[in-house]
């Protein structure tokens, strides 16, 4: 009962907040969309363009609800699916669309993909957020990947005129940037700064590692996670002869995104993404001393990295109301939307057309740093899709932390890690 209760709260909550837009009588139909666009300077942009879509024509009518961070999201979805109150359109990492397709919640894009001029025009790349078995579920709004930001002045100092290219040139060259300034037996620098914690962020900047390494979280085509292999194994390795040598500090406990011993030249790498850019060049225009580039992820067998950002999911409803939100939805991956959209918040467009564009190229000519990411992208992958990533995700970042903090040798770590999410994936089943 008290669950219960707790269900048909979120409801009314839910129905309260998609019902909260008053009828206008305009003769347009009028689409809810959910997001939780952060920070508030890309949220304004985001809206800003929502609001061009909607003085573009005079048919439809999107209605942008800020329902807050993706932990506060989740349980507001659920209930909505429940409650068969789902917003329209919901904008959402794609890591969310096993268990989206689990509960028959989604409506399947493939076929207005199929019609659609734009998907000559996206990357590739995107495709592998998209797809879950025989289906496109969502399209791309915003994407970003993983690079390895580096202190060019600490580089210089440390004698390094070489970049690493390879898992062992950055444990060496990590060492090499690792440093006692005053002799009193702790270093005042540090080669790299890792992120501690068993959250999804940790898992995301650990991937790219797996996967240069030969390594995958799901094998036999969706069916059975597999977390303690050899490739694991060895990135899992990599990170802790890193900590082990005294050349990485561990981040605060889940705030491995957090930049400020970057900034302050006490780490000289630190592993991060496109979303930084905007940050690092304030930081560079108000501190005289600070500088920075952007590397690929050195790798072991292969160059890989991450894909982060959120697609747009389109939810059951009329088709009446499906055919308007998909033409929402091509706006959203068109080359005016997603130029203006990389320009403004330093994500990737996801648009070949628009990573071509002058306006575009003006922009990396601007800030060169972002060149490495839009390279990279051709190297990206998205995290599993299934329903079961996020108990990977669980179990995983047990086994990272785990390591790390020198509690587990990663074959342990990994194989408990691996008991312990077959023992949950057979309870749920």
């Amino acid at each position: 009962m008290k669950w219960m209760g707790l269900l048909i709260g979120l409801i009314l909550m839910v129905w309260g907040c998609v019902g909260s837009s008053p009828p206008t009588g305009d003769g347009r139909l009028h689409l809810t969309l959910w997001h939780g666009v952060n920070p508030p300077t890309n949220r304004d942009v985001f809206l800003q363009l929502v609001q061009e879509f909607n003085q573009s024509q005079s048919q439809v009518v999107v209605e942008p609800v800020y329902v807050g961070q993706p932990d506060q999201q989740i349980p507001k979805l659920l209930a909505a699916v429940v409650g068969q109150a789902t917003p329209d359109l919901w904008l959402y990492g794609p890591s969310i669309t096993g268990r989206l397709v689990e509960l028959d919640a989604l409506r399947p894009v493939e076929d207005f993909w199929g019609a659609s001029p734009l998907r000559q025009e996206i990357d590739p790349a995107m495709l592998s957020t998209m797809q879950l078995g025989a289906h496109l579920w969502s399209v791309p709004m915003s994407v970003t990947n993983i690079g390895v930001y580096y202190r060019p002045s600490l580089f210089r100092q440390a004698g390094i005129e070489r970049l690493p290219q390879t898992w062992d040139e950055f444990r060496a060259v990590a060492q090499k940037l690792t440093r006692d300034r005053n002799g009193d037996g702790t270093p005042d620098q540090y080669g790299i700064q890792l992120p501690l914690g068993r959250g999804e962020f940790t898992v995301y900047i650990w991937s790219p590692f797996l996967w240069s390494a030969g390594g995958e979280l799901v094998l036999e085509e969706e069916s059975r996670p597999q977390l303690n292999t050899p490739a694991a194994a060895a990135a899992l390795t990599l990170w802790q002869d890193l900590v082990r040598s005294g050349a990485a500090i561990l981040s605060a406990p889940e705030r491995g995104y957090e930049e400020d011993n970057f900034i302050a030249g006490r780490v000289a790498m630190q592993i991060s993404g496109s979303w930084a850019l905007g940050f690092m060049e304030q930081q560079r225009r108000q501190r005289p001393s600070f500088d920075y580039g952007v590397m690929p992820i050195p790798i072991q067998k292969s160059l890989a990295t991450a894909f982060g950002g959120d697609n747009l999911f389109l939810f059951r409803s009329q088709p009446e109301r499906e055919q308007a939100a998909w033409q929402f939805m091509e706006y959203v991956m068109g080359q005016r939307f997603q130029t203006a959209w990389a320009r403004q918040t330093g994500f990737l467009p996801v648009n070949v057309r628009a990573q071509r564009s002058e306006e575009y190229r003006q922009f990396m000519a601007e800030q060169p740093n972002s060149s490495i990411f839009l390279q990279l992208m051709s190297a990206g992958r998205s995290r599993p899709l299934v329903s079961s990533y996020p108990r990977i995700s669980e179990h995983l970042g047990r086994a990272i932390e785990a390591t790390l903090l020198q509690r587990r040798s990663p074959t342990a770590a990994l194989e408990e890690a691996q008991q312990s999410l077959n023992l949950a994936l057979e309870g749920l089943r």
